[in-house]
């Protein structure tokens, strides 16, 4: 029986990671779990622990780590993640990495992929895109026709900037990411286990290259 492949996905906001976690699911047929998904199913679900797990949501406070780490063991038990899942946002600190690997042994993950994008290309795409208040389809301001006339063309719904995707927003979330994020990519590089792509460029053909990278760890 093959090992489960295990894919964890990072990248600035902006930087693409949702869309190539989504091909990814498409072409591998893996579960595609983020972490506000993990969090909505484990309230939803009625449980004990789902119930402690929508109180916090619902007071508007930080998940804890332990609170996080039960939602995390919670999801990644589920039957469809037994061959392998996709993993966007999670973890986000050494300490949840160290976690994860305890509760992933004895194979652990399979690999980590950062989509690297330039901060200039990543400020660009966030503070020129509009979202749609109704259902959520993201436009550009200056290529898509819905960003610049305000009506979405999928549901009619009004299309917006959100108030954090100004310029001085994406920057925040840089510093942040680059203070945050950079020592858990050198948890994993020090591991063997973490392979940088270019996220600039045409998704399909990012994705097929992932899908490759992925693919030669698995063999």
């Amino acid at each position: 029986m093959a090992a489960p492949l295990r894919i964890l996905v990072f990248g600035k906001q902006g930087s693409g990671k949702g869309t190539l976690a989504t091909r990814l699911h498409q072409r591998l047929g893996l579960p595609h779990v983020s972490t506000g998904d993990m969090l909505r199913e484990s309230a939803a679900s009625g449980s004990e622990f789902g119930r402690r797990v929508a109180a916090i949501m619902d007071a508007g406070e930080l998940v804890p780590d332990d609170v996080m780490e039960g939602v995390v063991r919670e999801r990644l038990a589920a039957p469809d993640a037994a061959a392998g899942f996709i993993l966007d946002g999670y973890p986000r600190t050494p300490g949840q990495a160290a976690f994860l690997d305890d509760l992933l042994a004895p194979e652990g993950i399979t690999v980590a992929v950062e989509l690297q994008v330039a901060d200039e290309v990543v400020r660009a795409r966030i503070v020129n895109r509009r979202v749609c208040s109704s259902c959520g389809a993201i436009y550009a301001a200056g290529r898509d026709a819905s960003a610049d006339t305000g009506d979405c063309e999928a549901c009619g719904g009004e299309v917006v900037q959100r108030a954090d995707d100004t310029e001085e927003a994406v920057d925040a979330r840089l510093a942040a990411y680059a203070a945050l994020t950079e020592p858990l990519l050198d948890y994993y590089s020090g591991r063997g286990l973490l392979e940088r792509i270019s996220g600039e460029g045409d998704p399909d053909a990012i994705a097929d290259g992932a899908v490759e990278l992925v693919e030669g760890r698995r063999s």
